[in-house]
Order: C-alpha cells, then structure tokens, then sequence
C-alpha cells in the first residue's frame, strides 16, 4: 500500500471516498505538506538569525529552497502520470509558475509588516512572530496552494501530454505549440463545426 492509499484509509469515513477520486490531491497536499516544514525551518532559522530585520528576504529564500523539494517530489510522484514534456521546458514552466505562488504566499507577509505594521518595536516579539505565521503560512499558503494545484495539472503537467508522448516533443513556448494545442482544444469542444468545415474544403 502506498503512502498516499495509507493516508486515505486514516480519513474519517465521509472524506474517503472524496479522497479516493482524487489520487493527485492527496499526493499533492502531503507535498505541500513536507515543504511546508522545509520552509518553515528554513524561514524561522534566518529570521531569528542573520536575517532578523529582513522577514521578506528570508522568507524568498526559504521559499526557493522550498520550491526545489517540490518540484522534484511533484514530478516522481504527485504527477508522475501527467506531464511528459521536454525536462527544461516542464522545469521552466514549473518554477514561473512557483514563482508566482511565491509572491502569492509573500503578499499577506507584506502587508502584515509593511501595512498594518506588526513588527518589534511597533507589537512584541511574540505577536510578530505569530503575526508572521499567519499572515505567511496560513493565508499565503493557502492562496499559492491553491493556485499551484489548478496551475500544475493545466500548464505543467497536463493530462494530454502523459496520453500522447508525441505532442511532449513540441515546446508550448513557441508560438506554433501553442496555436496547435488551442487548435486542439477547439476541436474538441466544437465537433460539429469541424466536421462541417473539413467536408466544405473536400473536393
């Protein structure tokens, strides 16, 4: 048994069946999970050490490192079905698309700092720090979480790459991949309407 097929068995009886329909989701939030902890260590080290005065800079750096662990725990194993491009294209869309999250997970920090001001000498140091964790960790998590998830599976990973290895060859970073994919993705919606055309152009 899997250690994803483990967890799902632990949920409370209505969750499971949920769960079981959504393989990718469970794997994908014990990733979450595991750079979670990655980033929280690495975020708290700096900013109770070198980089005291400087949250925002350390918390770029731990999200980085961060974001190294899942790319490589998300690609040999929450979506180790999907994908299927050319290596430095999936890297590339996977870390533009991290970098995003990123600055998603920074903004609550942000404003938490900058804005409302929840910094020593301004608050305690306790209340900063909890004002770090969830403004960083709760609400920022959650939004580049959810961002990622969506992100992954419709740009990074995406379903008819894993069907169909010929079309992991073409770079969606040129202008041709990325007219034949909406061609694709038009023919599919609209049946009819093709078969109507190609049947005008017979001759």
């Amino acid at each position: 048994m899997s250690f994803a097929d483990a967890t799902i068995k632990r949920l409370p009886g209505p969750l499971r069946p949920y769960a079981e329909r959504h393989h990718e989701l469970i794997k994908f939030a014990i990733v979450g999970a595991t750079t979670f902890v990655i980033d929280s260590a690495i975020f708290f080290t700096l900013k109770l050490t070198v980089l005291e005065p400087k949250p925002v800079t350390a918390k770029i750096i731990a999200g980085i490192v961060a974001v190294i662990a899942s790319y490589i725990l998300n690609r040999e194993w929450s979506f180790r079905d999907r994908g299927g491009r050319e290596k430095h294209h999936e890297a590339l869309l996977f870390f533009g698309v991290s970098g995003v999250g990123v600055v998603l997970s920074m903004a609550p920090l942000w404003f938490s700092s900058y804005v409302l001001m929840l910094r020593v000498p301004m608050v305690s140091l306790f209340t900063e720090n909890i004002a770090d964790f969830v403004s960083a960790y709760i609400i920022g998590n959650l939004l580049q979480m959810a961002f990622r998830f969506w992100a992954f599976r419709r740009f990074v990973f995406p379903d008819e790459f894993g069907r169909n290895p010929e079309k992991a060859l073409e770079s969606t970073l040129t202008g041709g991949g990325i007219a034949e994919s909406l061609e694709d993705e038009y023919e599919l919606r609209h049946p009819r309407t093709n078969a109507a055309k190609r049947s005008s152009k017979a001759p």
